[in-house]
This record gives structure tokens, C-alpha cells and sequence, in this order.
């Protein structure tokens, strides 16, 4: 450290100073000046050191531990001061993770409410926090070694690195250890760096979250690789979801985009081979998804390290006689699998891979080629190999009825009755030249086709079937299902229960639906109050203007004067009586004059319903009316001072006077045709 501190104030003009050592004879190489703070008028003959801080930590250089000062200002009870108190805890390598964590999922649970930052908690959630806080004070009694372990790093047997990842609905954690054996067979285990998270509200399932977990520990080996100075002979990942491990291990399936990016991400920092499986209840890592409070973290696992549990895996490791053996629970776990997965495959037949198409000419046009190569394997040559379209549907259809019916087929070869409860058994089947079932009858003599006279059966309850009637019902563009079902029988095609299948699958046809779905229908709202209140006639009132009609004004030497006239129509809300007034044009002028004359004869209205038509807005300033535009959020209030309310309509809404719309059109219904012919006369 001398030679550092001389080489850069020789070569770079920088002075190293604020040192700080719990070794005595270290400190007194260094003048006071280049000392820190506290180590500068000390008596180093005294035995105490002073707790020296760096970067939020604080370190006890008598013991050689970290430790924690919680502060004890008092912050408001708010998001604020939540938020402020939990980013005072100053902690870079997750010592107090699991502590940390509950305050920040109390945190999003107050900001979940949408309240602001500086409205004070309620009184549970409040009660909560405090109780959190109070927990706080607890870290001051936390001491962590500031070693990894008792013994050096350099020179050891063997260093190995572990890392753990865990996940739950409410936060994602990763943590790593350091494994040292060093001579004579002594294991220490270390806290090197933990990690947690808080994870998100929705739109993520446990295997996503524990897959983000298992992204994390990568993230956290990437971290402790480039910080630790030694040699690591052995790196390991640890996680309780097969799940994740399947994901890992997978070599041959295609995952959704989110997945795939993920694994990526994994593979190119750790192999399959490091992934290994681990119980829950085993796991350090799945303390940091619940949550600890800080009097309990001293004598826990995360601190500790699953000291246990390594040496066993160790001892396991030492004894598996193959290198690449899986960890006990996963070997078990990966052998059910695939033990399953070959009876399964030997009981398969081929016909069972029909699911993976979703159209039957893809489906024969694959196992056409299929058939087409292997044919030319077998003649050595191409020509006469190739295999025709119902050769390919002959081949599907008869390995279907063997899947389906062998038991049917071999009574019919070897001239014995069909089995009790077939349900072939009304159809009288044959088999005919190419060995394919089909219904039987009495029609041979007929001068048909055979496929017409006798059509092949088809199991209604395998995918072929679907394929078959969706193909012909795209090929009909999607009529009806009497058109469907005789497309098929016209193919030469007997699906038992076709009706159903055939009506099954336009049920599910999405062109059928947007072609014949029914229209929603928009459920009315309740009425206006206005149109209910127990009021007399004309008290509260819809108004509108529909027209004009041509009208002789004056006779002239030219000819004839015309001129418009328009209809005022009041409609009482409540009773629907209709009022009519007529006037000459569409000024506001003409419309008061028209308006009073209502009032004078039916009394004083209370509320007036209209659009907003210009002539409407002019008449309520020029009566000093109040108006209100339903389109605000809040009603104005209007200099004048009146007891009649003006209630107008949004703009381009109609449907919001459908009351005198309605009236408005049967008005006219009748007027119209009495003045028909009365244009030359009025």
C-alpha cells in the first residue's frame, strides 16, 4: 500500500489518503495526515478502534464485522416518508434483503391506491408500517464477517461458488455463497451477495417470476465473477422449479418469444449441466420472497449460508460414480419423464400425429411426400414413384380405421360377426378392394360410382374427421349445414355423427360468425328524471324544429311569392303532449316569439330539452335562462337568476332527444300527406 500511495504521487499527482485498517502496525506506516477522520487523533496504544464508516456501511474494525445505524429521524406518515425511510437503508451486497423487502411491499401495496405521496396512511396501513419501522432497529444488532471465511482465499483445495434463486406471487430473489475447502478437509461457507425484487401485480406466473429469479442468480454469478479475485472451480445454480430446469435442460422445443429470450440470456453465461433442483424448504433463497423480520436475520439461513445442505451435495457429488449424474431429486424426476414419455411414444400410433394439422390438404400433401420418398427408396428410382392425391388420402383414411376399428376389420377378414356394442354395427361395413372400411347396403347393383354406393366410414371422434368437414365447408365458402353435410356424403364419406361434427364445426367457424353472428344489442339506460316526475303538463318540456314547407306569400305580376315556414314542436316530457308552433324563419328572434306563445297558454316550464341548434343558444341569453351543457364535468353557474334550466344535448347526438324525435316523425307522417296538395292553396 506504501508503494501504491508513493507510485501515485510520483506518476500521477494523486494522494492516497483517508486510509483505514483494524491492523495497528498498518496504521502506524501512515502519517496522521493520510490517516481517515476518526483514526487521526487516536492513541493507537489504546485497544478500542473507532467505528469507521464507508459508503452507508458501517465497520467494526475491533471485530472485523459490518454493521447497521438505523437513523432515527422522524419522517411524516406518508408514501414520502416510507419511501424516504426505506431508501436510507443503505445495504449493496443484500445483507438485510429479506428485511428490506417487506418495506417495499408495503410500499407498493399504499401505492396501489392511487392516493398521493403526501396524504397521510390510513390507520391499518399506517399500524403496519410502524410496526416495520419499530422491527428496523433490530438490524443494529446484526454483525456480518467482513471475510467471505476464517481461512485465505489463495491456496485452498478447491473454491466453489452456489447460487440460489427463488420466486413467489410477491417478489423474486437470487443469493450466492462462496464454498472454500481448504487443507485438511475443513469446509467454511460465505455470504458473498443477495438480491431481491419486488414482482409485478399481474400479468406474470409463478414459472415466468421463478424464470426471472433464475435470470437473476445469473445476473448475480456475472457479478461475483468479476469481483472475486480467485479461482472458482465449480459454479452452481439452484432452484425449486422443474419448470425452470426443464426450460434450461430443453433442447428441442420452441418457446414463446418472453421464455426464449430469457433462456438465451441464461445459456450464455451458465450450461444446463450447472442447473440443479433443490426443496423449498431447503432453498436460502426462498427467504428472500417471504420476507424476515431483522431480530430473526442473524441465526438465519441467508446469512449462515445452507452450510448443511452443501456438504451432502458435496458427499453425493464424490460418490455418483458417473460425473454427469443429476442431482437425486431431479435424476428421479428426469427418469419419470422420460420413462413416460417412451411408453407413451411406443403406444402412439402414427395416426395420433394427425393433431398437429390444422388442414386436411396440408395433412395429405405431407404424407404424400412422405410416402413418395419412401417409395423412391425402395425402387432405387423416380420415375413411376410418385404418390396422387387419393392414393395420400386412401393411406390416412385406412390407418385411422385401424387405430379406430381393428377390432371390427379383423372380424370382417376372418368372416366372423362384429363384437357386441359396435357402433358399426347398423351400418352393415364391408371392406372393399384397397382394404378400406365403408357401409355396406344394397346397392351394388346400382350403376354408381363405388365410392357413392359404398363411402368410407370415418371415426367422428378423431381430428380427421373436423379436418374433413372443415375442408369441405371452406370448399362450399362456408354455406349452410345441409350444403356441408352433403358435400361430405358427395365425397364418398360417412362420418359417424356427422350432423353434430358438421354443425359443431360452423359453430366454431370464425368467417360463419362474422358472416351470419347475430347483432349485439345495446341495452337501454334508465329514463331521465325529468321524464318521470309526478308534474303537470308542459312542466318540464322537449323542444326541436322540423320542416320547412313551401307556402304562397303574395301573388305578383310575375307570378307567385313563396316562401319556408318550420314547425316548433313542444313535447311535454312526462305525458308526451305535443304543442306546435309555426314560424317564419330560424332566428332566435322568431323562435322567442314562438316560445312565449307557449308559455302564455300552457303555463311556466321548468326545464327545457333540446340540441344544440344556434338559435337555442341564443334564445337562452337573450331570456337570461340558465343553461347547462351536459358535456361539462361541472354545471356553471350563470350570472342570471331564474328557475328555468336549459338542458342541451351533446353535439352530434341525437339519440339523446329520441322523445321528441319520435314525436317529430309522426307529426310530419301526418302532415305531410295533408298538405300535399295543398302547396298552391296556403
Amino acid at each position: 500500500m506504501k508503494r501504491t500511495q508513493l507510485a501515485l504521487a510520483t506518476h500521477g499527482n494523486l494522494s492516497l489518503h483517508k486510509i483505514a485498517s483494524n491492523s495497528k502496525d498498518v496504521v502506524r506506516e501512515f502519517c496522521p495526515d493520510d490517516l481517515s477522520k476518526e483514526l487521526k487523533s487516536l492513541e493507537l496504544t489504546d485497544d478500542n478502534l473507532p467505528l469507521q464508516r464507508s459508503l452507508g456501511l458501517y465497520w467494526n474494525m475491533n471485530s472485523d464485522m459490518f454493521t447497521f445505524k438505523i437513523s432515527c429521524e422522524e419522517k411524516p406518515l406518508t408514501r414520502r416518508g416510507v419511501l424516504s425511510v426505506i431508501n436510507s437503508i443503505y445495504d449493496p451486497l443484500g445483507f438485510a434483503s429479506p428485511v428490506i423487502i417487506k418495506g417495499k411491499l408495503l410500499l407498493r401495496q399504499l401505492s396501489s391506491g392511487g392516493t398521493e405521496c403526501d396524504v397521510p396512511l390510513g390507520d391499518l396501513e399506517g399500524q403496519k408500517w410502524q410496526l416495520w419501522k419499530e422491527s428496523l432497529s433490530g438490524l443494529q444488532d446484526v454483525s456480518i464477517p467482513r471475510q467471505y471465511v476464517p481461512c485465505s482465499l489463495q491456496g485452498n483445495v478447491r473454491n466453489e461458488l452456489h447460487i440460489f434463486c427463488d420466486a413467489s406471487e410477491k417478489a423474486i430473489a437470487a443469493v450466492a455463497y462462496l464454498r472454500v475447502i481448504c487443507e485438511g478437509e475443513r469446509h467454511y461457507v460465505g455470504f458473498v451477495i443477495g438480491k431481491t425484487k419486488v414482482a409485478p401485480t399481474h400479468g406474470h406466473t409463478i414459472p415466468r417470476l421463478e424464470l426471472c429469479s433464475a435470470l437473476l442468480a445469473v445476473e448475480i454469478y456475472q457479478l461475483a465473477k468479476e469481483n472475486l479475485d480467485i479461482e472458482l472451480q465449480s459454479v452452481k445454480f439452484y432452484s425449486d422449479s422443474r419448470v425452470v430446469l426443464g426450460y434450461i435442460t430443453n433442447q428441442t422445443r420452441r418457446f414463446l418469444t418472453y421464455v426464449s429470450n430469457r433462456i438465451e440470456q441464461i445459456l450464455r453465461h451458465s450450461t444446463p449441466e450447472q442447473w440443479n433442483y433443490i426443496r423449498t424448504e431447503l432453498n436460502p433463497a426462498d427467504i428472500g420472497t417471504r420476507g424476515l423480520t431483522a431480530d430473526k436475520l442473524q441465526s438465519s439461513v441467508w446469512i449462515r449460508g445452507p452450510t448443511e445442505f452443501l456438504e451432502r451435495q458435496s458427499i453425493e457429488s464424490d460418490n455418483a460414480s458417473n460425473p454427469n449424474t443429476y442431482q437425486p431429486e431431479v435424476n428421479a424426476y428426469l427418469s419419470d419423464v422420460t420413462s413416460m414419455h417412451n411408453s407413451e411414444s411406443e403406444s402412439r400410433s402414427i395416426a395420433c400425429r394427425f393433431q398437429q394439422f390444422s388442414e386436411w390438404s396440408r395433412l395429405v400433401h405431407a404424407f404424400g411426400r412422405l410416402k413418395t420418398r419412401a417409395r423412391q427408396q425402395k425402387m432405387k428410382r423416380t420415375e413411376d414413384s410418385l404418390v396422387t392425391f387419393k392414393e395420400s388420402e386412401n393411406f390416412i383414411i385406412s390407418l385411422v380405421q385401424h387405430d379406430v376399428y381393428g377390432e371390427e376389420i379383423h372380424c370382417i377378414r376372418t368372416n366372423k360377426p362384429l363384437p357386441k356394442g359396435s357402433p358399426l354395427q347398423a351400418l352393415g361395413p364391408i371392406l372393399d378392394e384397397e382394404g378400406i372400411l365403408c357401409v355396406g347396403g344394397r346397392l351394388n347393383k346400382l350403376r354408381l360410382d363405388e365410392y357413392e354406393k359404398n363411402p368410407a366410414i370415418i371415426p367422428g371422434s378423431h381430428h380427421i374427421a373436423t379436418l374433413l368437414v372443415r375442408h369441405h365447408h371452406q370448399l362450399l365458402k362456408h354455406q349452410g349445414r345441409h350444403l356441408t353435410e352433403g358435400a361430405v356424403r358427395s365425397a364418398g364419406l360417412w362420418i359417424t355423427g356427422g350432423k353434430r361434427l358438421v354443425s359443431s364445426v360452423i359453430h366454431h367457424c370464425i368467417s360463419c360468425k362474422k358472416l351470419r353472428g347475430k347483432h349485439g344489442i345495446q341495452k337501454m339506460a334508465d329514463l331521465p328524471a325529468d321524464r318521470l316526475d309526478q308534474v303537470p303538463p308542459f312542466t318540464n318540456v322537449g323542444v326541436d324544429i322540423f320542416g320547412p314547407w313551401q307556402i304562397i306569400t303574395r301573388k305578383t305580376r310575375g307570378g307567385s311569392a313563396s316562401s319556408k315556414r318550420w314547425g316548433v314542436l313542444f313535447t311535454c316530457l312526462v305525458t308526451r303532449a305535443v304543442h306546435i308552433e309555426i314560424v317564419d324563419s330560424l332566428s332566435s328572434s322568431a323562435f322567442i316569439n314562438a316560445l312565449r306563445r307557449v308559455t302564455s297558454i300552457r303555463g311556466k316550464v321548468k326545464i327545457f330539452r333540446s340540441d344544440r341548434g344556434t338559435n337555442f343558444i341564443r334564445a337562452t341569453d337573450d331570456f337570461r335562462i340558465d343553461t347547462i351543457n351536459v358535456e361539462d364535468d361541472t354545471l356553471k353557474t350563470f350570472l342570471y337568476d331564474s328557475e328555468t334550466k336549459w338542458i342541451l344535448n351533446p353535439p352530434h347526438s341525437s339519440h339523446f332527444g329520441g322523445a321528441w324525435e319520435r314525436m317529430i316523425g309522426l307529426v310530419r307522417n301526418i302532415l305531410t300527406p295533408c298538405l300535399w296538395n295543398q302547396a298552391t292553396k296556403i
